[in-house]
């Protein structure tokens, strides 16, 4: 709360307090009678209890007061709670929220008031992987009162891109990670150790700011943020914690406003950092001392460790006692992850002594997959840690109480820690993956991930890929025309920029685009960057952006590209009728980015942002970038707009690390533009770097999808710990590991089960011999198959207004005959279906009984399709699918149609629905269905044909590949879904965990 004693509305604040944390438990009750209850037992008799007084403090309060964001609180807990025994209502819904006003008897002017201030969110929210643990966030009595939370939560509410929906989701993804944290009044100490996953440049310093915000609230005075790697990453998060949560009094410590270290910033001028209104101290609340500054890291203290020890008020009680606690100051410290720096932090912390065992100690590790991670071999028992990894270990052996979370966005590396080393930072407790950010633009919205628009029929409007994604396919070294183009959109996109400011029918305003941005990344190399600042200098010079050669460059651009895209995704951002219109404003555009001077920045060391030069808070930029490592990871490019790309790197952490063009671009989505690599040299092969980046994001979006399968809670107990996540990480390219060699920790997936949902293999053999014998296998099912077609329709849904249907030939199996088939098939990597296989041979009734199989064989309707027989079948359309570049395995091989028309049988099945005016064949509860697709490899054969001479095809020739789903019945009373051996260090023998 913002005061202990004069906070407007303190008795009712007080009583609201009691009355929520009193329905912990249960669950909404009665308001009315709950605060009455209250306000008997607490001598507030005389207090205005109505539900009109409730609005009023409400409606009147400031977007901080501790009253408003206590009922945050308390409504984000009940419409995100997943096990609420109290209704039947699903999360998140407007029916979740109707039942808690019910259940508190809100009057409807009051639901009105709520609801309005604190909108139901429609975001999925953090998906959770933990232990369990103990609960502590209730104990009110033992907490101190919230002031940082909400006043950092106060601040976000004034800037335009955090509406009402982004801080409550805010709020509920730090909750979910401070609540696994140890209670920091908790006489026996406890070390949490945890992981967040967030996407790259997406907000994760907005989440740990709220972390460590809420956590200082609790009770933790001492904060250590790990803040990367290099000096202006820690700089640049200093500035973030003490502009948004830190604030000015606690900054300033009564000196005067032009001793600050941030004199010189313009967001100081002008008054954008955080105001508390008095010392907190001074207020009911409690200071933060900085240890560190925006220009200095953690030095040895000059005067011993005085600013370290964390004063007792009882000296007979421990410091985490609530009485010592909430009554001492918070110690903040953003260090850079350096040996050098980290030993002398560990130096000066073993000289406090005893005392250091008392304290409550948050450590953030700002992209804790880099240096922090020990990458020494298991195979050297003997070696030692590596340097950073080996003091974060220090750390934790000091600081009892200290408890640890990492922030990434590629966290393979961080899962793949061995768990049973208990020095390293395996994050055992918990791994929270938050929700993908409204207005973000990520992988999905670079790619066409599984569109079923064909490529013929993609246009800028509806492709992703034709919109912002530009190929580079240089004829030979010298060939700069694709680095002249992305100079060219650079130019023409910051007309754009400045048009939006001044003209269109609602001018932005001047200054609004403070940042306007180019990347040019195609080396680590510093010798390299010099050599490509000269040819873009070059390129500069001989532009002609002044005069008539230039301008008709620019015009044949705007049309050709800039134009058509902006017309069908400027999202009601000002567009010029012609090029005419924009033309004018190419001047400022050009003299913003640099005119005769210098456009280009060089960004490959600490010194170019120590000078200024690409210090975005310092000053705005318009500018080209060029760098590598420096501008790889963590660091933010803002206002970035055009990305030449053209680095490739051996594993997907690394690469995903240098996607700079992902995050938010408020008021120029449309002008984001990716000039991309698609022949690259990496070691001794070509690559296609965006091909690469879709591969990365299936990796990314597989192992997301299933932590949020397996964080559903199954009889109120976690399906699976973050000890058995490593399994779960996948590969989609051959050349692209998940991250780095040293950081790959080995575990086995035994058992996947997936009741309801899509098996496709996918890595079918290649040898014409094993194709003939697995063809044969098939001979059983193919003979079931009836001669008669079935049609199957899908309804108008999302992708289509339209019904659409599609012929299939269709019979019916026995679970029995289709393992016997499923069991002798031979695949090129069988460890990928060995853990699938294992949960289908169990559906004879050893887990859960399944019947029967509906197999079904689609049938193109094309006039070029191809239809022969296989084995002796009838004749049966044959499709061909190509294998994945560099692999043994295909992508997709069932059509989305087939697929989507399965899973709803299935789904009605489970749901005892009757079948529909389609005449769909209606399956049995315990029935399960089989796409089956006899498919030509085009590796092998140019055409279908080729394959099937005299509508014949020799069983060598086709690969008779299939995606089943098995039906929503097929999973035991316990519902785990999947089943694991793994190998640590601790126990070198495989470990059968049990199901």
């Amino acid at each position: 709360m913002t005061t202990e004693d004069n906070t407007p509305h303190a008795d009712l604040l007080l009583l609201h307090e009691a009355a929520l944390a009193g329905m912990q438990t249960l669950g909404p009750a009665p308001l009315s009678a709950t605060l009455e209850f209250f306000a008997t037992q607490q001598g507030l008799g005389g207090t205005d209890l109505s539900q009109a007084a409730l609005r009023d403090a409400l409606t009147t309060a400031h977007s901080d007061h501790a009253l408003l964001w206590l009922w945050r609180k308390k409504l984000a807990d009940w419409d995100f709670r997943t096990d609420a025994k109290w209704t039947g209502t699903e999360p998140r819904t407007d029916a979740r929220r109707a039942a808690i006003h019910d259940k508190l008897g809100f009057e409807p002017e009051t639901r009105k008031v709520v609801d309005d201030l604190i909108p139901v969110s429609r975001l999925s929210g953090p998906v959770v992987i933990s232990k369990e643990f103990t609960p502590w966030r209730a104990a009110r009595s033992q907490q101190g009162h919230d002031w940082y939370w909400p006043k950092y939560a106060g601040l976000l509410a004034t800037r335009p891109s955090w509406d009402a929906e982004a801080i409550a989701n805010l709020d509920e993804a730090a909750e979910r990670v401070v609540e696994r944290l140890a209670d920091p009044t908790a006489e026996q100490p406890y070390q949490s150790r945890g992981l967040v996953v967030g996407y790259v440049q997406s907000g994760k310093t907005a989440n740990f700011t709220g972390v460590v915000a809420k956590a200082v609230d609790a009770g933790y005075r001492l904060v250590i943020v790990l803040g990367g790697t290099l000096n202006l990453l820690r700089a640049q998060t200093q500035r973030r914690l003490d502009m948004e949560l830190v604030g000015r009094e606690n900054i300033l410590r009564n000196a005067s406003e032009v001793e600050s270290d941030y004199a010189d910033d313009e967001d100081w001028v002008r008054d954008k950092f955080l105001r508390h209104g008095g010392r907190p101290s001074t207020m009911g609340a409690f200071d933060i001392i900085r240890l560190t500054t925006r220009d200095n890291d953690y030095k040895p203290l000059a005067q011993g460790i005085g600013e370290l020890e964390i004063e007792k008020r009882e000296q007979t009680l421990p410091l985490y006692h609530p009485r010592n606690l909430h009554h001492s100051a918070a110690r903040l410290m953003v260090v850079k992850k350096n040996k050098m720096v980290l030993g002398k932090l560990v130096k000066d912390l073993r000289r406090i002594g005893p005392l250091l065992g008392e304290i409550p100690v948050l450590i953030i590790d700002d992209e804790s997959d880099e240096a922090s991670p020990n990458t020494t071999s298991p195979n050297k028992p003997d070696a030692n840690r590596t340097a950073i990894n080996e003091k974060i270990s220090e750390l934790l052996r000091l600081m009892p109480r200290a408890q640890y979370v990492g922030y990434t966005a590629t966290p393979f590396a961080n899962v793949f820690i061995d768990p049973s080393d208990t020095e390293d930072i395996f994050p055992r407790d918990f791994i929270i993956s938050l929700d993908r950010p409204a207005e973000y633009m990520g992988v999905q919205e670079f790619h066409d991930l599984d569109s079923e628009i064909p490529p013929q029929e993609r246009t800028v409007a509806n492709s992703q890929e034709k919109a912002h994604v530009r190929d580079v396919r240089p004829t030979d070294e010298e060939d700069d025309s694709s680095l002249r183009e992305a100079m060219d959109m650079f130019v023409l996109t910051a007309a754009m920029k400045v048009y939006r400011e001044c003209a269109g029918p609602v001018p932005l305003g001047v200054g609004h685009f403070r940042h306007h941005t180019m990347l040019v990344h195609e080396s680590r190399l510093q010798l390299d960057h010099r050599e490509l600042r000269g040819r873009l200098l070059k390129l500069w010079h001989e532009g002609g952006y002044a005069g008539a050669a230039g301008h008709e460059r620019l015009r044949q651009l705007f049309e050709s590209d800039v134009a058509p895209v902006s017309a069908a995704r400027a999202d009601g951002y000002a567009v010029p009728a012609s090029f005419e219109e924009l033309a004018p404003h190419i001047g400022a555009a050009w003299m913003r980015i640099g005119g005769n001077e210098n456009p280009v920045i060089v960004v490959n060391g600490d010194k170019d942002i120590e000078r200024g030069e690409a210090d975005f808070d310092r000053r705005g930029i318009w500018k080209i970038l060029v760098g590598g490592q420096k501008l790889s990871r963590g660091y933010t490019v803002e206002g970035l707009t055009v990305t030449y790309y053209r680095r490739s790197a051996g594993n997907a952490s690394t690469m995903m690390q240098m996607g700079r063009w992902f995050g938010f671009r408020r008021g120029y989505r449309d002008l984001v533009r990716l000039y991309v690599g698609r022949e690259e040299t990496f070691g001794k092969k070509d690559v296609d770097l965006y091909e690469a980046f879709e591969a990365i994001c299936r990796d990314e979006e597989t192992f997301r999808n299933q932590l949020e399968q397996y964080a559903v809670m199954v009889d109120g107990r976690p399906q699976i710990t973050p000890a058995q996540v490593p399994p779960l990480v996948s590969q989609h390219l051959p050349w692209l590991k998940p991250t780095s060699r040293n950081k790959m920790y080995n575990a086995e997936l035994v058992e996947i089960r997936s009741p309801g949902q899509p098996v496709e293999p996918a890595s079918y053999p290649t040898s014409a011999a094993a194709i003939r014998r697995n063809t044969e296998r098939w001979r059983p099912v193919l003979e079931a198959l009836g001669s008669t077609p079935t049609t199957f329709t899908n309804p108008p849904d999302r992708s289509s207004r339209l019904p659409r249907s599609f012929a299939a030939c269709t019979g019916v199996v026995s679970h029995n005959d289709l393992m016997s088939v499923l069991g002798q098939l031979e695949w090129s990597r069988p460890e990928n279906f060995r853990p699938h296989l294992t949960y289908l041979s169990q559906l004879d009734g050893t887990l859960a009984k399944v019947d029967d199989w509906l197999i079904v064989a689609p049938q193109l309707e094309s006039p070029g399709r191809v239809r022969a027989t296989i084995a002796g079948s009838l004749p049966l359309s044959l499709v061909q699918r190509s294998r994945q570049r560099g692999k043994d395995s295909f992508g997709r091989i069932a059509g989305l149609e087939h697929q989507i028309a399965a899973k709803r049988m299935v789904s009605r099945a489970s749901s005892s629905v009757a079948a529909d005016e389609n005449n769909e064949q209606l399956i049995g509860s315990r029935s399960g269905i089989v796409l089956l697709y006899p498919v030509v490899d085009s590796d092998k054969f140019r055409t279908v044909e080729e394959a099937a001479p005299g509508s014949i095809a020799d069983p060598g020739s086709v690969i008779m590949a299939f995606s089943l789903i098995p039906p929503k019945t097929a999973i035991d009373s316990t519902r785990r879904l999947v089943r694991f051996r793994t190998k640590t260090s601790a126990d070198t023998a495989i470990i059968d965990l049990p199901a």
